[in-house]
């Protein structure tokens, strides 16, 4: 049942909503409060699904109230409740975020419509939420070793400033991995996380993709088109393999870190945009400056906190939870049963040098569900497991 809390301080128009909600319905249950103070006493002990809340109260007012549930509850809808007078105090708590008003008297069919819709709008917002904690789970760094408890206190620290940051590590190690918590953890979370692979676009294309262009700027180039950066504003980009990037894009990059503008190719006139930078590189940035392939001024930029993760033979302990969160994963992939791994198996995985990393790890894993007995042996890792 739903859970509906009903603030109002005229006992008359609580007996009638009371029975309006409980008896035209059988799926509410309402809880009555005879004032504003009382009403948030219950908000902050109970859970409730949505709150009806008169404007005009002694000892806290309805507007009072509905700025107190957006601090400390903002999932929970709020319907205001107004006589003949609140009319314009009614609509401008919906521009606080109130979800919609009822007047007094109340129209049945207008009261229960309101709730109604104001119950769905809830369990919806909730199913984004519960949807977006699925997506994340998508990118979670498993561990405990030392390395991982660094970097996850790292990102707690610099999650929330607009600091750049230059991850730097081996291919299948999770770069991307930080860099999505660093996003999800920020303020700018609400905003777009725009990835850019810049080893996989051609040198020629890349300052296009990332700047955007005007039209007839190079010869395919048939109507303006923006680039990643204005995708990304308000939000961060995120410059994976950063080491691959050309030496005029690099000048371009830069110029946008200094100046938070940027000219889409074949134009001059400048964009303002707003944007946390985040890049990724497998190679030595120091070694690509002395020869002369990364400039040092960009790199500095770039790397105002770093960000190193470690190869996965330099993090063995982490292998057995590795182990549990890939084959849970693949299992529920596949639609299969979760797959078990004995201790023996384990053992054998971390003896692996495990030269492409957490990446590799995860296709072997995949590769033993497949292809291993109910329970991975041992045996199984030797037989199907690459480079035993």
């Amino acid at each position: 049942m739903a859970k509906i809390l009903l603030i109002e301080d005229e006992a008359s128009i609580r007996r009638v909503l009371n029975k309006i909600l409980s008896e035209e319905s059988k799926e509410y249950e309402v809880t009555e409060a005879e004032d504003g103070l009382a009403g948030m006493e219950k908000i902050k002990n109970e859970d409730f699904d949505l709150v009806l809340c008169d404007i005009k109260m002694p000892k806290m007012d309805g507007v009072e109230v509905l700025e107190a549930i957006k601090k400390i509850k903002p999932e929970v809808p709020v319907v205001m409740i107004s006589g003949h007078g609140d009319l314009d105090t009614a609509v401008q708590t919906m521009k606080m975020g109130a979800f919609d008003y009822i007047s007094k008297p109340p129209d049945l069919n207008r009261l229960l419509n309101t709730v109604r819709n104001a119950l769905d709008r809830k369990e919806l917002v909730a199913e984004n939420t519960r949807l977006k904690k699925k997506v994340s789970k998508d990118y979670q760094m498993i561990g405990e070793s030392e390395a991982i408890k660094n970097i996850k206190e790292m990102i707690e620290k610099v999650a929330h400033t607009d600091a750049r940051v230059l991850i730097t590590g081996p291919n299948g190690t999770g770069k991307e991995l930080v860099a999505h918590w660093l996003h999800e953890k920020s303020d700018r979370s609400k905003g777009p996380l725009i990835e850019v692979n810049c080893a996989a676009i051609p040198s020629e294309l890349i300052e296009s993709e990332l700047f955007g262009h005007v039209k007839g700027a190079f010869t395919s180039a048939n109507k303006d088109r923006a680039g990643k950066f204005e995708a990304a504003n308000k939000g961060t980009i995120f410059l994976d393999e950063i080491g691959d990037m050309s030496l005029s894009a690099q000048a371009k990059v830069l110029r946008a870190l200094q100046e938070n503008k940027i000219s889409r190719v074949g134009s001059d006139k400048d964009i303002k945009i707003d944007v946390r930078v985040i890049a990724a590189t497998n190679k030595d940035l120091k070694k690509e400056i002395e020869e002369n392939n990364f400039r040092e001024d960009l790199y500095h930029r770039l790397a105002v906190i770093l960000i190193e993760v470690p190869p996965l033979k330099d993090r063995k302990e982490d292998i057995p939870l590795l182990v549990e969160h890939f084959s849970e994963k693949i299992a529920k992939e596949q639609g299969t049963n979760k797959k078990e791994f004995s201790e023996e198996a384990i053992q054998v995985l971390k003896e692996n040098e495990w030269r492409g990393n957490v990446r590799e790890l995860r296709n072997v894993i995949e590769r033993l569900i497949i292809l291993g007995g109910k329970e991975i042996s041992d045996e199984d890792v030797k037989l199907f497991g690459s480079r035993f």
